[in-house]
Order: C-alpha cells, then sequence, then structure tokens
C-alpha cells in the first residue's frame, strides 16, 4: 500500500532529478541563479509606525548630542559657506556687471555679458576644443587606466615597482610636468621628434605651430600626468570582485572577452561612474599644463579651454565681468551634465 511518505520521497526525488539535469545543461545559468538567490534582499517596505518611531527617535535626543554634532560640523560648514558657496554666488553676481579689475566701480549691464558670449566667433572654437579635450581625457583615461590595472593585477615579477611607477606622475606638479614635455614634443630636438624620424616618417608634425597637433600634445601630456589616478582606483575595485563569478565563468569555458564584457564590466560599473565624474571634472578645469605649453595657442584660441579663457579674460584682459560669465555657463554645464550622470546611474540600480 503507497503511503504519503512514499509519495513525498517520490517527489523529492524527481525534484532532485530535474535539479541535477538542469545544473549539467545548463551550468552557468545555474550558478547566477545560485549566486542571485544567495545575494538578493527583499527590503520591506517602510511602515508609518517605523517612520513616526524614527521620527520620535530624532526629535527625543538631548540637546548634548545636537550640540556636539554642531561643534564638530560647524566649522567644515562655515568654511564651505565662505570659501566655496559665496565666492559661487558672488561670480554669478558679477557676471552682470561691466568690472575691470582696475577699477574700483562697476556697471551693471544685465545679460549683455552673455549675449556677448554668445554672438562672438570663438566662442564655439573654444566649446569645441574643452569638449574634444574632456572627451579624449576621460576615455582615454578611463580605458588605459583599466587596461593597466587589469595587467598589474596579475602577479607579475617587479610589478609593484611598476604600479609606483605609474602612479608617480599623478603626485607631481602640472606645471612642471608641462615643462618637462615641452622638451619631449621639442620640434628640433625632441624625443616624440627623434622616435618619428627613426621611424622613417618623412614629414614630422610641428606641435606648436599646428593646433590639431598641439591639441594632441595637451591631451597626451594630461593623460600621462593623471592615468595613475584611474589605475589605482580601478586597481582597488578589482581586489574586490568576486572571484566565484569569474571561477564558474572559466569553468564554462566562456572567452576573455565574454567574461570581461559579461561577468567582469557590471562589478566595475560603480567605479566607472565615480571615476567617469571626477575625472570629467578634473579635465574641465586644468589649467597648468595648457599654460605652460601653449598659453592657449597656437593661432589665437588653438588649444582655448572654457577654464583657461576665464583666466585669459580675467587676468589679461581685465574683464572680471565677462570672466565671470563664462564661468558661470561652465558651472551650469558641469551640473546638468552631473545630474544626467547621477539619473543613468540611479535608473541602472533600480533595474
Amino acid at each position: 500500500m503507497v503511503t504519503l511518505r512514499d509519495h513525498c520521497a517520490a517527489l523529492v526525488c524527481a525534484t532532485v532529478a530535474v535539479g541535477a539535469e538542469f545544473t549539467v545543461r545548463w551550468p552557468r545559468l545555474s550558478t547566477v541563479l545560485a549566486v542571485s538567490a544567495t545575494t538578493e534582499r527583499v527590503l520591506p517596505a517602510p511602515r508609518k509606525k517605523e517612520r513616526a518611531g524614527r521620527l520620535h527617535s530624532f526629535f527625543s535626543r538631548p540637546w548634548s548630542d545636537y550640540a556636539l554634532f554642531f561643534v564638530l560640523v560647524g566649522p567644515n560648514l562655515v568654511l564651505l559657506a565662505v570659501f566655496t558657496y559665496r565666492p559661487l554666488v558672488e561670480n554669478f553676481q558679477f557676471s552682470f556687471f561691466d568690472w575691470n579689475l582696475s577699477s574700483p566701480t562697476s556697471t551693471f549691464v544685465g545679460f549683455a555679458n552673455y549675449r556677448e558670449w554668445a554672438s562672438r566667433e570663438d566662442t564655439w572654437q573654444i566649446v569645441g576644443n574643452t569638449v574634444v579635450f574632456t572627451v579624449a581625457a576621460v576615455v582615454g583615461s578611463l580605458v588605459l587606466g583599466l587596461i593597466l590595472a587589469m595587467l598589474l593585477d596579475r602577479k607579475l615579477r617587479g610589478r609593484n615597482f611598476v604600479r609606483s611607477a605609474v602612479f608617480a606622475p599623478y603626485v607631481i606638479s602640472g606645471a612642471a610636468i608641462g615643462i618637462a614635455f615641452q622638451f619631449v614634443f621639442d620640434p628640433n630636438f625632441g624625443l616624440v621628434q627623434d622616435l618619428m624620424r627613426r621611424v622613417g616618417l618623412g614629414s614630422v608634425p610641428d606641435f606648436y605651430q599646428d593646433p590639431k597637433w598641439a591639441m594632441v600634445m595637451i591631451t597626451v601630456t594630461y593623460l600621462w600626468k593623471n592615468l595613475g589616478y584611474t589605475f589605482v582606483i580601478y586597481l582597488a575595485a578589482l581586489q574586490g570582485v568576486r572571484k566565484e563569478l569569474m571561477e564558474a565563468a572559466e569553468i564554462d569555458q566562456a572567452s576573455r572577452w565574454t567574461t570581461f564584457r559579461k561577468v567582469l564590466l557590471p562589478q566595475l560599473r560603480p567605479t566607472t561612474f565615480f571615476l567617469s565624474i571626477t575625472v570629467l571634472l578634473n579635465s574641465l578645469q586644468v589649467f597648468d599644463i595648457i599654460n605652460v605649453m601653449t598659453r592657449g595657442g597656437p593661432l589665437g584660441t588653438g588649444t582655448t579651454t572654457m577654464v583657461y579663457q576665464v583666466y585669459e579674460e580675467t587676468f589679461r584682459n581685465f574683464r572680471a565681468g565677462y570672466g565671470a560669465t563664462v564661468a558661470t555657463i561652465l558651472f551650469l554645464v558641469l551640473l546638468i551634465v552631473t545630474l544626467v550622470q547621477v539619473r543613468i546611474m540611479d535608473r541602472d540600480d533600480q533595474r
């Protein structure tokens, strides 16, 4: 006679058999499902009672806690207000005035500075220089930094020395590096010119006369200086990569490209997002390298970016109002780009 216990035993055996067949046929999918099942967390929706309890606990704290909080945080807030937000507000205010730095008075002109910026002939060339340099700097830093981090993450002889050598230029002054690379790209006895002649290239470009090659020179110099930053951040992120997922892909005989694209790159997405924002902000603020190597030239505005234009208009042409206008426009562009990046990252996290 078949009992209930026999039916349960048969059902368990059938379930185990189906699971074993599923694992044999689709090992990678089973691994992913197992990892997802063990790592997925279901967060309960906050209830009204819990919110009320948190508010009650917040307002029921003793006043000594709030006093300690303001004592510790207050000096930082004061410094931010005085040296960050106050200049930001005053810069926005100066953009509506025609003010010469050598004059104690200023004239209110409204949006005249903004209209002049939009109608000037060199505006869009400077904007184009800024976009080209920023895109090349961000993409080049991320790609080269990740490649170097993956290469030096392996057990190689002398890798600690190479890691230090890659990171060292990042801590050196940009002005010093700009002076050193002036000799590297010198049209007469520079290292680049000598290597190109040895290779057999007939026409060697003049990096100080051709605006396109001058932009290449500035970009290469910036990448060489700041590559250590993205390299170190990616190297630290690679230490936290889940080894079991990499081993599962290796067992499934996935190609290196598939492993990189499907397993490694998704785990580095938060790091890539962080680096894209920080490198973007840093590249848009480059001044020292441009000032030392080209001073915004050749041919007037060949390598002039918006940040360098702020310096030229404010401290060379003594037009502080117009320089504040360019700085305000650059700030608004950075704000919009950063908000878009954050929005895209939040949308990916919700998926």
